[in-house]
């Protein structure tokens, strides 16, 4: 017998092995240690036979079975196998993704020993309202009473102080121990909520019954404006679910909404919950994994890679802002988060519901096509009012760091109200070029078609597409010259000059530089809720599902760029961010007010956004894809190529759209990237069009096994991206 494995190479095909001598064979889908080249690699056994192209006398025997039982359910299985043959990748480079990097890496899937805390015997009678002067040694009381034993993974996860922990170990009213995970498979079908629950208004209460009446798989679209009750919608839903002992998957596009979001489901449902999330240490995410594996998770709250948690009692997906680029993986297996959830509650037979306010126009399509069924939430919940829009042509105006003397205005109008402001501006730094007052010199990237971004507070200067950076340039390489001048504004700037501006009020700024530490976003959004903070700046972190009720006014600064993209989804991207952004502002019984400042007052997709909003510019847009034969209607798949010549990279996507058959797939280029030089490497790219699903499918698999073979693509790095979000 011959064992065929499955290895995380980018290599399209399965590896073959012989069994261990004297042991059983391996079962499907469990993990196996073999021999690979010079070294040893972690595989999935995928099948065993009798049969076997390659000698038995050229093949090594396996050295470690890991498993005695597959890791994989069968629906899990069959979602990796689908998801594989759909974006063209080798089954070995999809595998892994359904298991924690502890797996990957050959380490035990047996439930280990977890670290928790509880009440001492001196501390069994404590009483939160004894630590009125240590408000987070209260909390951790309070919720000791609440949890009697408290895993330690949850401490951030529950917003808890550690020098507050250490303190209440110290006076020996706590204590750590170390046991065995409780991994039980139910929970009461009774339980308190803490949370104010709010009476669902007509809409809400349509959308919550035709979701809780639907039968087997269905996908439901939830578009609803913003600070309509989306998620008052999901936890209505949820809660009769889990009362019937079946569990949720709720999928969130950023680590920045899972805070805000563990603490609404937290109040609500006070049963077992596990979050998933790039911040996430391993051993957390092992632990995770195998609680949900038991049946013991009643709910999964997560990022995008939490879609492939085996849960055996799943009863529904939730999936919040579907719209998200960020559902989008850009690496190694690149997979579409949104669509392989939906075809996963398709395989499990159970309901899924996809919830936005700027629903991306592939989801529209598949609405009007009768795919997914549509749930409408036009009215903002409870007491929040539209926004009223203000549109600031500032061709003519001095900016003071990107801000018009109306907008400043417009700031201090607000802020003296007593109010929280916002402000969006989608680029970190502190400037995005300097420039040489002398000869011109604009400091370029060596190893890109890029221009260094300045990082004052750093002191140096960065390039954010390959990540190279060094102190901020004394002269200009040139001529010398020590006359070396910034241009244009970003986020560090844009804080500075508000703080200059308005020295009266606090303002906080939130992008991936003032947030790169572990819980600092945690804190700064904590600031925001508290009243702390009076000005908010950011990118688009800030932009989505955030709910500030003190924010009235929200200023855009510098998205024209967007309106003249050589990407066809910059104008759907731009639609969207301006609605969400927007949709920060009067969210509670306060009127809001939002600001977008432009040098195109006059553009089309502007005004249109302003007269008929995100609905209005959907229905256009859908038409003009339809006419240009683009994405939802037909389909697209991208060949990228790069190498350290650009005639390498140019010459493989030429001979491979020689090999490409006659018929139904289009294909456009080779081109170079928008992008051209990036990392030291010529960039090239090609479009390929299919007008269904099938015919792209059945034209590119026997092509993909022809260009595989081609000696060019030796020379180079390329791949083939299926449903690509980017084509810079």
């Amino acid at each position: 017998m011959f064992i065929q494995v499955a290895l995380p190479v980018p290599l399209p095909r399965l590896f073959s092995y012989l069994p261990i001598e004297g042991a059983a064979l391996p079962v499907k889908g469990a993990r196996v240690l073999v021999p690979f080249g010079q070294g040893q690699q972690v595989g999935v056994v995928v099948a065993t036979s009798a049969e076997c192209d390659v000698p038995a006398a050229k093949l090594k025997p396996l050295l470690t079975v890991l498993d005695q039982q597959s890791l994989l359910s069968p629906a899990l299985w069959q979602l990796a196998n689908t998801a594989a043959r759909y974006y063209f990748s080798p089954l070995g480079m999809v595998l892994p993704q359904l298991l924690p990097v502890k797996l990957r890496k050959g380490e035990s899937a047996s439930p280990m020993p977890q670290k928790y805390w509880q009440f001492s015997d001196r501390g069994q009678d404590c009483d939160p309202n004894d630590f009125k002067r240590a408000v987070q040694q209260a909390r951790i009381v309070a919720q000791l009473q609440r949890t009697p034993l408290l895993a330690d993974s949850d401490i951030s996860l529950l917003e808890l102080s550690r020098p507050a922990l250490k303190a209440l170990t110290d006076k020996g009213l706590i204590e750590a121990i170390e046991q065995q995970p409780q991994l039980t498979q139910s929970w009461p079908q009774q339980w308190e909520s803490t949370d104010h629950i709010p009476t669902l208004n007509k809409e809400q209460a349509v959308a919550v019954s035709a979701i809780n009446n639907a039968e087997g798989f269905n996908c439901f679209l939830l578009d609803g404006v913003t600070g309509s009750g989306k998620t008052e919608v999901y936890l209505t839903v949820m809660d009769k679910l889990l009362r019937q002992g079946q569990s949720i998957l709720v999928l969130v596009p950023e680590i920045g909404l899972t805070p805000q979001t563990i603490s609404r489901f937290r109040a609500r449902f006070p049963l077992a919950m596990e979050v998933l999330h790039s911040g996430v240490n391993d051993n957390q995410r092992l632990a995770s994994w195998q609680h949900a594996r038991a049946g013991g998770a009643a709910i999964v709250l997560g990022t995008r890679s939490a879609l492939f948690t085996d849960m055996p009692k799943l009863g529904m997906i939730i999936i919040d802002e579907e719209h998200d680029a960020s559902f989008k993986q850009q690496e190694g297996f690149r997979y579409h988060g949104r669509d392989l959830a939906v075809m996963r509650a398709q395989l499990q037979s159970i309901p899924i519901v996809l919830g936005s306010a700027t629903p991306s126009l592939e989801t529209l399509a598949n609405v009007k096509r009768g795919r997914y069924r549509h749930l409408k939430l036009s009215q903002r919940a409870g007491k929040g009012r539209p926004v009223k829009q203000l549109l600031q042509d500032i061709r003519t105006c001095h900016l003071d760091a990107g801000m018009s003397p109306a907008m400043i205005e417009r700031l201090k109008h607000h802020l003296h109200a007593g109010n929280q402001v916002m402000l969006f501006l989608n680029r970190r730094g502190f400037a995005p070029a300097l420039l040489c007052h002398e000869c011109g010199h604009l400091h370029e990237c060596n190893n890109c078609d890029a221009f260094y971004t300045i990082h004052q507070g750093a002191n140096m200067v960065q390039c954010h597409h390959c990540g190279s950076m060094r102190g901020i340039p004394r002269q200009c390489p040139d001529c010398g010259s020590t006359q070396l001048f910034t241009r244009g504004v970003g986020t560090e700037q844009l804080e500075q000059a508000l703080a200059r501006l308005f020295p009266d009020y606090k303002a906080v700024r939130i992008d991936r530089d003032s947030t790169s530490r572990k819980g600092s976003l945690d804190a700064k959004l904590e600031q925001i809720r508290s009243g702390e903070v009076q000005i908010l700046v950011g990118t688009q972190m800030l932009a989505k599902g955030h709910h500030f009720p003190d924010v009235t006014f929200v200023g855009l600064l510098d998205v024209d760029s967007a309106l003249f993209s050589a990407d066809f989804r910059a104008a759907e991207r731009l639609a969207q961010l301006y609605i969400q952004v927007a949709g920060r502002a009067g969210r509670a019984s306060k009127a809001g007010e939002v600001m977008l400042q432009t040098h195109q007052p006059e553009h089309p997709l502007l005004h249109q956004l302003m007269a008929s909003g995100y609905a209005g510019f959907a229905e256009d847009a859908l038409t003009e894809r339809g006419l240009a034969q683009l994405p939802p209607f037909w389909q697209l798949a991208l060949l990228r190529a790069e190498a350290t010549y650009p005639e390498q990279a140019k010459g493989f996507i030429q001979q491979a759209k020689g090999l490409l058959p006659e018929g139904e797939l289009q294909m456009i280029g080779p081109m170079p990237s928008p992008l051209e030089r990036k990392a030291g490497k010529y960039r090239f790219q090609a479009l390929l069009l299919a007008p269904t699903r099938p015919a792209l499918q059945r034209s590119i698999e026997p092509w993909l096994e022809q260009i595989t073979k081609l000696e060019s693509g030796r020379k180079c790095r390329w791949q083939l991206e299926r449903d690509p979000q980017d084509l810079l």
